[in-house]
């Protein structure tokens, strides 16, 4: 029987950066998950790249883990803010605020591989993959985890990271609210002959948002957002029919421009669990809530979960406490539901004010552009939103040791 006083389902990102959080904090943790993680480090399972924000960022620096995952990272200098084709933009500058880049591009694969050398090399982790958890019991002060091999791990807390489709999360009956959006995002990453210069541009179509995200070397990540049918119809297209069509959505802005061959698509919709805890059980990242990627929040909401978790686990262990305890999953339920719900909605909120074509409302959203872009008070308070340094942060989040 293993004893350990974490278990976390699921090995993606966000499962392996909570894993080394609390693990550097002293405490002992499994990871098992149903994927074999060395061999899906390879460059075409998964295309997207993470934009993180200032905030996570500090956190990943403050625990050691920037230096193994952003040695391929680029810069956000600029962001531009168009509704389709017009002429004016909305423009966002680091200079405004002074302290550093927007926001850090990285691509998945160097965040996975990056983060299973760090999980490999922490003496607190063990990780069990390929595996999966056939059964969970709640005992008097631990839960009991039965294991596909027939191993048994007991835990003092039990955390689902396994995204969306969590098990667990149905296992301990919470209920989820799911809005389709009827859009299928296409990712690829592109090279271009210009230098993008750090600038990230969001142009919106009745469609859906097409967002050129900058990376290392001349090259670019693609968010291109299309109704499913359509977005089905180009995913099918051969390369240079590919290329074509991107290139209409794209500009000539950077030069010539063409996909780099590989190419993945999305469903998107957004869901937000109803609770965050069971018994001796969480939900942390996409578990517990997924959003769509319009301004590329969905991993930063996970990082800023675990910059919470990581504190109330750390804080409540060191004071000898029960780390599984009801009392103790409350503070971090009451830490970032509230946060994770309002950035939900609003980025429902903007999904839904963009994708359309409606005069009055396509009217509306340009003068409503130029005038955020004329009033620098309020164009730093949607920085500062989208930067993660609002409210009341966490330690890591600010760069403080627990």
């Amino acid at each position: 029987m293993n004893k350990t006083d974490v278990l976390i389902s699921g090995a993606g990102v966000v499962g392996m950066t909570l894993a080394y959080a609390l693990a550097k904090h002293g405490l002992k943790v499994v990871i098992v998950d149903a994927l074999d993680v060395a061999n899906s480090l390879n460059d075409e399972f998964d295309g997207r790249s993470y934009a993180i924000s200032y905030a996570p960022y500090v956190m990943l620096e403050t625990i050691g883990l920037w230096d193994r995952i952003g040695h391929q990272a680029q810069p956000i200098e600029e962001i531009h803010v168009t509704d389709g084709n017009s002429p004016i933009f909305l423009h966002f500058d680091k200079e405004e605020l002074g302290d550093g880049p927007l926001g850090q591009m990285v691509e998945v694969r160097h965040i996975r591989a990056g983060l299973f050398e760090a999980i490999s090399e922490e003496k607190n982790i063990t990780l069990m993959a390929p595996d999966k958890i056939v059964s969970t019991e709640n005992k008097s002060g631990h839960v009991e985890v039965t294991l596909e091999n027939g191993s048994k791990v007991n835990a003092t807390l039990l955390v689902a990271a396994e995204g969306r489709g969590s098990t667990l999360r149905q296992q301990n009956d919470i209920r989820i609210r799911t809005w389709d959006y009827n859009q299928t995002a296409i990712v690829t990453t592109v090279e271009h002959e210009l230098d993008h210069q750090g600038i990230a541009h969001e142009k919106f179509y009745p469609s859906g948002p097409f967002a050129i995200l900058p990376l290392h070397d001349s090259k670019s990540s693609i968010v291109w957002c299309e109704k499913p049918e359509r977005a089905k119809t180009i995913m099918a297209l051969s390369d240079r029919a590919f290329d074509a069509e991107l290139s209409k959505k794209f500009g000539d802005f950077l030069g010539d421009v063409k996909s780099l061959g590989l190419r993945w698509s999305y469903p998107l919709t957004m869901q937000l669990a109803d609770d965050y805890t069971g018994e001796r059980f969480c939900l942390i990242g996409d578990a517990a809530h997924g959003i769509h990627p319009i301004a590329g929040q969905g991993f930063n909401l996970g990082l800023r979960d675990i910059a919470a978790l990581t504190e109330v686990l750390v804080n409540a262990h060191r004071l000898g406490g029960d780390i599984g305890s009801e009392l103790v999953l409350e503070r971090y339920v009451h830490w970032r539901r509230t946060d994770n719900n309002i950035l939900a909605l609003g980025m429902d909120g903007l999904t839904r004010l963009f994708s359309n074509d409606y005069p009055i409302i396509k009217m509306a959203r340009r003068v409503g552009i130029a005038a955020v872009e004329e009033m620098p008070p309020v164009k730093k308070f949607f920085m500062k939103h989208a930067r993660g340094t609002v409210g009341k942060l966490p330690k890591l989040l600010k760069g403080r040791s627990l």
